[in-house]
């Protein structure tokens, strides 16, 4: 048995466990730790945990101490730094005429790197770039060429719900998200009514996935044939959150369709439910980080 922490380094960012080193770190505090990128500053978004061996996920870096006011002001001062590296890195790139747009700067705690964020359509030639960059800031420099997503994700906004971004608020991380699901969910597939502000497809429609997944199961779905009280006929439409059912009857095709209940029908022959390969190829895009 052993005790784990959570860590997050960013606002909705992954959490990543630590050793506590035999502290008891509340969550909220900050701790210092050693990452891939260099020595970070994170907080601590889950307390003490006690979890079995063969749980604790490895390998596991102990904090290095838990963050003093000396710490919280080097913080503040990277922060301050990032701004001002930011203005000299869009000046570097614009005297280079890069096909590329900065998106965030982040430096290490310790000042010994700093990454730069960006999204292009392709591939850049930077060296130059980075050698301009190290010149000026004297440490190491790494670019770093991020999807759209992870673009939303750093810079935050509203969605077309109102809201803040799900990805910019809570989100840990980006889960797979496909235009099969908005097919299932009844969606009209228009690329402005399935996208968020970042062009792909919406994130929340994972959210009642499963519930639809689920639903699915146990309705006719458009096509199938089925057995009403009335007699055979062809389901036209569906409503999976009411679970009523649109039915044109065999025996009279001409008549307005009936509504019926799902529990009142009987499954004669069902459906699929399927994407238009000319449908999915204008779309597909949408599914790409």
């Amino acid at each position: 048995m052993g005790y784990i922490i959570g860590v997050r380094f960013r606002d909705a960012g992954k959490i990543y466990y630590f050793d506590p080193k035999g502290e008891n770190i509340e969550k909220g505090k900050y701790v210092i730790v050693e990452t891939m990128k260099g020595v970070e500053c994170g907080e601590v978004v889950m307390s003490n945990r006690l979890l079995p061996d063969d749980e604790i996920p490895q390998p596991l870096k102990g904090i290095i101490r838990i963050a003093t006011e000396k710490d919280m002001k080097t913080v503040a001062d990277n922060r301050e730094k990032e701004k001002k590296a930011f203005d000299i890195c869009c000046q570097k790139i614009k005297l280079h005429d890069l096909e590329m747009k900065l998106v965030n700067v982040e430096y290490t705690f310790d000042g010994n790197k700093i990454m730069f964020y960006f999204t292009a359509d392709g591939r850049v030639d930077f060296r130059e770039l980075v050698k301009d960059l190290a010149y000026v800031f004297r440490t190491r420099i790494e670019l770093r060429q991020i999807g759209v997503r992870d673009e939303a994700k750093m810079t935050g906004g509203l969605g077309i719900c109102g809201r803040p971004f799900c990805c910019n608020t809570f989100l840990g991380d980006f889960q797979p998200v496909s235009i099969k699901m908005a097919k299932e969910q009844g969606m009209i597939l228009n690329p402005t009514k399935i996208s968020g502000t970042c062009g792909r497809l919406m994130c929340c429609l994972k959210y009642e996935q499963d519930v639809y997944s689920d639903l699915l199961k146990i309705t006719p779905k458009i096509g199938a044939i089925v057995n009403t009280p009335d007699g055979k006929g062809n389901v036209v439409d569906v409503n999976l959150i009411t679970g009523m059912l649109t039915v044109s009857l065999h025996k009279s095709m001409n008549a307005a369709a009936r509504t019926y209940k799902v529990s009142d029908v009987t499954l004669i022959k069902d459906a699929q439910i399927k994407v238009d390969k000319a449908e999915f190829e204008k779309l597909k895009k949408l599914e790409n980080n």
